[in-house]
């Protein structure tokens, strides 16, 4: 993985700068100008000091207000670009219509800014960092030895403080990336909105638009066919959204910390020289331990996101059809936006350390495509019935297989059918006194 969860640093991120390197003007890195010092401490102390206090390890509303601090300030979307979305979700609905059994899970369609985006997925945002935030936050203090936990034992409630702040400064600034980045709801793969608000960016839209020699409705009401295929298939599966969560929850929970960094740096250790500590920390001292049984739970996470994407790419491509010109080139387009790290990608692997792969997103749409043909749509949505009954990493290594074994195993039940429609040896009970009434259980001698 390139990236790692909230706090975390790869191995080589703490070697120490040689002299100069990386400084500008006045030995500060980056050029940074020392005048511009004192605004931008100023204007994070109003920053923090007007943000909610934090009841856990990451303050959210710190998060918040640091996002929309960071995005260009615009009104909200026009009357005009909210019709917009709502005629191209309402038509998508209609196509939609005979490509899944699922029924429409929108209720509702909108346009957001930027802001909007950051106000209204917030929520989501809380539940899927707070299992990883609250293991890191516990992590590195539960396993310092009894040392340093000694020595550092003053500054742990401070730093547990910090700890919050930093976590919700980093989410921020991530989501202010993020935000004029998507293109809908659900551009990461899950319904960050409200349940069944289908919403789509006209900015982000028309930016990403302008690259493409395709009609701007035309790539809006594509784009509006995915939100509503997302909605649909979430509001149609109800486990879906909550084993996502619980897997980001099964992953945080394995989460381990190598001290060997701060144990050489614990005898060191002085409380009072807070830069020295916040330079330490800044290094990276506290690396992750990925175990096996984490690996497992981020492949299952990667391959159910991947099969979400890959049902979305085969329900909206047989819904689109011939209807949109320019419908192929836009979904190859979109995969690669994935495949070049677009912003779902950074945005996982900077939250919980997952990459969604392209070659997994195509494998899953080249399968869904396979079970439309072989199964229809109907026994293609069925499989979405339980996470037992869905395909596999290994079924996505080989789709066809799967598809080949799946036939197999439904020609057998037919064949079981069969057997057991057969009348018994005996024929037909007989009727009359000899055999008793039809309705009397089995004589014995």
């Amino acid at each position: 993985m390139t990236n790692l969860p909230f706090g975390f640093s790869k191995p080589g991120d703490d070697e120490p700068e040689r002299p100069g390197q990386g400084q500008g003007p006045g030995g500060l890195p980056g050029g940074f100008d020392l005048s511009q010092l004192g605004s931008m401490l100023s204007q994070l102390g109003q920053m923090m000091s007007s943000a909610q206090p934090s009841a856990g390890p990451v303050n959210y509303d710190l998060a918040r207000k640091l996002a929309t601090s960071q995005v260009p300030a615009t009104h909200p979307a026009s009357s005009v670009d909210v019709q917009q979305v709502r005629d191209a979700v309402a038509l998508a609905e209609v196509w939609l219509q005979d490509a899944t059994t699922f029924p429409a899970g929108a209720r509702t369609a909108t346009a957001w800014t930027a802001k909007q985006w950051i106000d209204a997925t917030m929520p989501l945002w809380e539940k899927l960092c707070s299992p990883i935030a609250e293991r890191v936050s516990t992590a590195w203090v539960d396993g310092l030895p009894e040392e340093a936990r000694q020595q550092a034992g003053p500054l742990l409630a401070m730093m547990g403080s910090m700890g919050g702040m930093a976590f919700g400064s980093q989410l921020g600034q991530g989501l202010a990336q993020l935000a004029v980045e998507v293109l809908t709801s659900t551009d990461v793969g899950l319904p960050l909105g409200p349940e069944g608000t289908a919403a789509l960016l006209p900015v982000a839209i028309n930016e990403f638009a302008s690259g493409l020699s395709l009609p701007d409705d035309q790539v809006r009401l594509f784009l509006a066919a995915r939100e509503a295929a997302h909605h649909r298939l979430y509001a149609g599966v109800p486990w879906l959204r909550q084993r996502v969560l619980d897997l980001v929850a099964g992953y945080a929970k394995g989460i381990e910390v190598d001290f060997s960094a701060f144990e050489e740096l614990a005898g060191s250790l002085d409380p009072s020289n807070l830069a020295g500590i916040e330079s330490a920390l800044g290094k990276g001292m506290f690396e992750p331990k990925i175990t096996p049984g984490q690996q497992a739970t981020l492949a299952e996470l990667e391959t159910l996101l991947a099969l979400v994407e890959g049902w979305v790419d085969t329900v909206v491509a047989e819904a689109v059809g011939n209807r949109l010109p320019g419908a192929g080139a836009l979904q190859e387009t979109l995969r690669r936006r994935r495949a070049t790290g677009g912003p779902a990608e950074q945005t996982f692997a900077t939250l919980i350390g997952l990459e969604l792969r392209p070659r997994r997103l195509r494998a899953a749409a080249e399968l869904w495509s396979a079970l439309t043909a072989s199964r229809g749509a109907d026994g293609r949505d069925a499989l979405w019935g339980s996470p037992d009954l869905l395909p596999t990493a290994k079924d996505l290594d080989d789709p066809t297989g799967f598809v080949e074994r799946d036939k197999e195993f439904s020609a057998l039940l037919a064949g079981l059918e069969d057997v057991e429609s057969l009348p018994d040896d005996d024929g037909p009970a007989a009727s009359g006194d000899d055999k008793g009434d039809a309705g009397d259980p089995p004589r014995t001698l």
